[in-house]
């Protein structure tokens, strides 16, 4: 059944937080001021600002347009200073004038968007100068954000407090709710509970290229009410609620209705004359409707087609006063792109830029100086008192400073006997909890069902899952039942649908908490390697927004070869090396997953702080070809060397050749080097764990970037330089580039063909990764 409630847009008086004054008026001078200031921002980057290379600066004029009303009446009457909005990508100038008009951004700015060091392109957490609250700017990334934001904040109210309340609200194009990763997370049944998040959706009907012919709040209205969420529909403005309401009245709102979307978009291009010749149809009703606009003047005509409930401030007021706060919310507000500009419902406004003559005849309806733009309104006026006012009752209190943690660096056991790295995650992060519960508390893990089969049973038994409610745990008391699924709003692990850019999305505002509240945590991610590619954009654009986390990818690669070439990650490995804001590791053994993940949460919570990626594996390997020294200068030696990118673990004497291995492939590098050895040919055999790190190791001995080198000389010394055979469960190209350290031949064994099932001995020697093929590569080599 559709719950849509619509709003009855006669309610005119505006008063809904205490002490703000409520003069309509007022709230309409600040509105053509927003529209004002966003207009000149993208005006004076294209037409004014000197541009060198000729190149396109760019800018959304139309787009900001369609939202200015929706934006003013919510940070000027609805906002409270707990709250936190993401900002639909091509409205950042809107944001950015109403924060000048609250005084957070200094006039300085308002002539650098889109300019280096300046405001940037789309709203940035950790790129622009004023008050971003969420970044946007990927299609779909930015509107789900909030739902994240909320589970974070609930999380940290839960388990340390200081996170306060606060509703999360989210801007949305109307166009941006064609991604599957909008309702990936609307569908997600643990979002019905999220009573603070509300959506307004931007019904302006246009896309970049042209009106969308079939876009209908109807369907939308029922999608997401069939999600659980309150939905509450803006149509029309009280001009045209008015009209409705005399002779002719319900046969014009049924036209209008009715109306296809272009020829509804059209008629806002029309003369007076053209209005009153198309409006009526041949329909039904034409002959009622021809007689109602017979009795307007030209004027409000024209005015009353435009008056849609997007761009009508008290209606607007009347749709937050509905929002009910024990669900999700949806406000779709129909609105006109590019209203208020000459350009306005133009089907190609999208990235349309005004003409001179055009910004010069806007500033004369606007009352504004073209040549000096950037006037904030006088203080003793009743626009300058309403902006101070709302500055006053929107400040927030400083972020305190996160508290200092001790995070381990080596829980001091060593591993016997066979096992994986994958099984290694549970078991360090169990170790934690005895060894570090300060520590411990911080960490939340999150996966997209799957939980069990990537070994986070233990943790899970041993903290609970969250949730935002306690719910009972009818297996509890069924002995055969050995992972216990307790939910609480104290557990520490998180699990989503199998939607993995839901998780990610999750990680990166969980990972963020320490920048909106001073309150670090440990969020670490858990889905199948294959899948990291699927949650890779959103998770990359969380780490831009400054979200910190740990993303696990287990298991992984072709090892997995009883699974076949679809569940084989292959490019996975390039893609840790590759992603900013990022250290990957691929571990070979257990140990090397303790060290690198607990190195991975020191490095999160913090401003300098990064996230990470860690490969992991099913594969069994003996833990006793580690050689962990014992003695324990040595070990940590050995722990600073496996942080750091990598370690030698085979040397012998007269070594003619180098088999560089990483993660799964040890045993057959280790295999090969001693056949090697047998047949007089000396091997040296370095494990691999970070070749993003050991790259970044080379650009910093070549002056090219921060850090340190000394790892280079560690591992690949040149007194010890020989050819090279490199060989990883991944695209050879990975580790291509360590050839070049000290200028050797090299070959590159890997994986770069689809795969295959089988057993690992076929699927290795399929892929020619196998102990045979490393032997013949490096006999291959030598000169």
């Amino acid at each position: 059944m559709n719950n849509a409630l619509y709003v009855d847009p006669g309610i005119t008086s505006l008063p809904v937080q205490a002490g703000v004054p409520g003069d309509l008026e007022t709230l309409e001078t600040i509105q053509q001021r927003v529209l004002w200031l966003s207009t000149s921002m993208i005006h004076h980057a294209n037409r004014i600002r000197p541009n060198p290379t000729g190149l396109k600066v760019g800018g959304h004029q139309a787009s900001c347009a369609s939202m200015v009303s929706i934006m003013t009446s919510l940070w000027f009457e609805q906002l409270q200073p707990g709250d936190r909005v993401s900002v639909k990508p091509h409205a950042s100038p809107v944001l950015h004038g109403i924060n000048y008009l609250l005084g957070e951004l200094d006039e300085k700015y308002l002539t650098t968007l889109r300019e280096f060091g300046g405001l940037q392109s789309y709203p940035s957490r950790s790129k622009d100068p004023d008050t971003v609250d969420y970044s946007t700017g990927s299609v779909g990334i930015g509107a789900t954000a909030p739902i994240w934001g909320a589970m974070a904040r609930r999380y940290v109210q839960t388990t340390t407090g200081g996170a306060g309340t606060g509703r999360q609200y989210s801007l949305v194009g109307d166009a941006e709710l064609d991604e599957g990763a909008v309702w990936e997370a609307i569908l997600d049944p643990g979002i019905a509970d999220l009573g603070e998040v509300v959506w307004i959706v931007d019904l302006n009907r246009q896309s970049l290229d042209r009106v969308i012919p079939n876009i209908a709040a109807n369907r939308l209205e029922k999608m997401f009410d069939a999600a659980g969420w309150q939905v509450i529909t803006v149509k029309f403005g009280k001009l045209l609620e008015e009209l409705f309401t005399r002779p002719g009245g319900q046969a014009l709102r049924t036209r209008i209705l009715d109306m296809p979307n272009p020829e509804y978009q059209r008629l806002l291009r029309c003369s007076a004359d053209e209005v009153r010749t198309r409006l009526p149809g041949d329909g039904p009703g034409s002959t009622e409707i021809s007689g109602l606009i017979a009795g307007l003047d030209d004027a409000t005509l024209i005015a009353a087609i435009r008056n849609l409930g997007g761009h009508d401030l008290s209606a607007l007021t009347a749709a937050y006063r509905q929002i009910d706060d024990t669900r999700p919310t949806v406000i779709i507000a129909y609105t006109i792109k590019g209203y208020g500009l000459p350009t306005q419902g133009h089907p190609q406004n999208h990235s349309s830029l005004l003409s001179v003559e055009e910004y010069a005849s806007l500033a004369a309806d606007l009352g504004m100086d073209p040549v000096n733009p950037w006037g904030r309104f006088a203080s003793d006026s009743a626009a300058g008192k309403r902006c101070a006012s709302n500055a006053e009752r929107l400040r927030r209190d400083p972020v305190p400073n996160a508290p200092a943690l001790t995070i381990p660096t080596d829980i001091g056991r060593t591993p016997k006997g066979t096992a994986t790295t994958q099984a290694a995650l549970g078991r360090v992060l169990l170790d934690l909890t005895r060894e570090a519960p300060e520590a411990a508390k911080r960490v939340v893990t999150v996966s997209p069902d799957v939980s069990s089969t990537t070994n986070l049973g233990g943790w899970v038994n041993k903290v609970g899952v969250w949730s935002a409610a306690e719910r009972r745990n009818w297996f509890d008391d069924d002995r055969e039942t050995i992972m216990h699924w307790n939910e609480r709003p104290t557990g520490q692990h998180m699990e989503l649908g199998i939607a993995e850019t839901n998780l990610v999305g999750l990680m990166g505002e969980l990972g963020a908490t320490w920048s909106r509240w001073g309150q670090p945590l440990f969020p670490i991610g858990v889905m199948y390697d294959p899948f990291v590619e699927r949650a890779l954009e959103p998770w990359s654009y969380g780490i831009y927004a400054g979200g910190q986390s740990i993303l696990v990818g287990t298991p992984s690669g072709v090892t997995l070869a009883a699974e076949g070439g679809a569940h084989q990650s292959i490019k996975t490995p390039s893609i840790g090396l590759e992603q900013p804001g990022c250290i990957s590791y691929e571990p070979a053994f257990a140990i090397d997953t303790e060290w690198t993940l607990l190195a991975s949460i020191g490095r999160l919570g913090r401003p300098d702080g990064t996230s990470a990626y860690l490969r992991l594996s099913t594969r069994p390997v003996d833990q006793t070809l580690a050689a962990v020294p014992t003695d324990p200068a040595a070990r940590e030696r050995r722990r600073r060397q496996v942080v750091a990118g990598g370690y030698p673990l085979v040397r012998r004497d007269g070594a003619q050749v180098t088999i560089v291995a990483m993660g799964a492939m040890i045993t057959e590098a280790l295999t090969a080097a001693d056949r090697l050895a047998e047949q007089g040919i000396p091997a040296d055999v370095v494990c691999v764990t970070s070749p993003g790190l050991l790259f970044e190791a080379i650009q910093a001995r070549q002056g090219r970037g921060p850090g340190d080198s000394w790892i280079l000389d560690q591992l690949f010394p040149a007194d010890r330089a020989t050819p090279i055979v490199t060989v990883l469960d991944g695209h050879p190209h990975t580790l291509a580039f360590l050839a070049g350290i000290n200028h050797v031949r090299s070959t590159c064994l890997g994986v770069s063909k689809f795969g295959q099932v089988g057993s690992l001995d076929d699927v290795y020697r399929y892929h020619g990764i196998d102990t045979d093929s490393i032997v013949r590569a490096s006999l291959d080599i030598l000169p």
